[in-house]
């Protein structure tokens, strides 16, 4: 991937890229083993390593930012006009080492998923050897967040005890569309925010080039999850496809808001209650999530993940759907 395939700007906006984003329909019937076969093709002619390919030893750049400012979570709010632009600058820094702090505990859950889905089929056909493949990429994505955190001097941000407890329930839901589900939940909004991010001149080279790492090799995973989730939804009963749905709209509305741990917000000077009230209740908390989930919510709609009253109304507490789905 070349930087002119991953740059654009447009009326002074960072342009979000489509460069290899997933083409799955969620209607058509689909191949998963060719489609596996494929993606372990892919795996292998499209690769990075991080610990060569960013540059861990240059120091970070004094003038540079680290997330882009009107993605932060207190943009646009009364206590984001009264931080200083350091503040502004460190909020950020924080705001990131969150993020990723979330995407390890993510990764390895979705790793332990992709294990299941590893022995309770066939051991050696496509699919099977494309889940070991990608818990290998987790692995090394993992790697490569916690030494970018480990970098910036920031501990990480830890997951209370009780939702890593709740979130080891997810091994015992059948594995199906929900599971498949709660890994684009993760990995769709993180791509479409990193997207962003990756093609901004303003923010640190370091975490630019992990966030164009990180989106190359997650579209492989976010179509490997879309065929499952897809092909799950086809051959499961109405009863069966309900429970699927309901599962989803439920971990939606406990995933959004630990994206940010309200914690950081001491670094700044803001106690995490007040800060966290000022980040749900903000002016673009619902703009954001808008944009970073819209693609995935779309595909799910598409897919039948989005039907029933109960399933809908689960969703439209989160403040994710596009306005016209929001509206239905």
């Amino acid at each position: 991937m070349t930087t002119s395939d991953v740059r654009a700007e447009t009326n002074g906006q960072i342009a979000v890229t489509t460069d290899g984003m997933a083409r799955v329909s969620g209607r058509r019937p689909i191949d998963l083993q060719r489609s596996a076969g494929r993606l372990l093709k892919t795996s292998v002619e499209k690769f990075y390593d991080a610990e060569v390919d960013i540059d861990w030893d240059s120091p970070w750049l004094p003038d540079k930012a680290w997330f882009p400012e009107h993605r932060l979570s207190l943009y646009g709010t009364g206590l984001w006009n009264r931080l200083s632009e350091e503040q502004k600058i460190d909020l950020g820094k924080h705001e990131l080492v969150s993020i990723l702090s979330f995407g390890i505990y993510a990764e390895n859950l979705l790793s332990m998923a992709l294990l299941r889905l590893n022995t309770t089929g066939d051991l050696v056909d496509n699919k099977a050897l494309y889940a070991l493949a990608e818990v290998g990429d987790e692995s090394r994505h993992s790697t490569m967040f916690a030494r970018l955190i480990a970098k910036t001097g920031i501990p990480p941000y830890k997951l209370p005890p009780g939702f890593l407890s709740l979130a080891k329930i997810l091994h015992f839901v059948p594995l199906g569309p929900s599971i498949q589900g709660a890994t684009l939940l993760i990995e769709e909004i993180l791509d479409r925010a990193q997207r962003e991010a990756m093609n901004d001149e303003r923010l640190q080279p370091q975490v630019r080039q992990l966030m164009k790492i990180h989106v190359l090799e997650e579209a492989r995973h976010i179509t490997f999850a879309r065929s499952e989730l897809v092909e799950g939804m086809r051959s499961r009963g109405r009863i069966s496809r309900a429970w699927h749905r309901g599962v989803l709209a439920v971990v939606a509305n406990l995933s959004y808001p630990i994206l940010i741990n309200p914690k950081l917000y001491r670094a700044v000077g803001v106690h995490p209650v007040r800060g966290f009230l000022a980040c749900q209740f903000g002016p673009h908390y619902r703009e954001n999530l808008q944009f970073m989930s819209e693609p995935m919510i779309r595909f799910f709609d598409e897919a039948g993940m989005m039907e029933g009253r109960f399933t809908m109304f689960l969703w439209r507490l989160t403040r994710s759907l596009p306005d016209d789905i929001a509206r239905r």
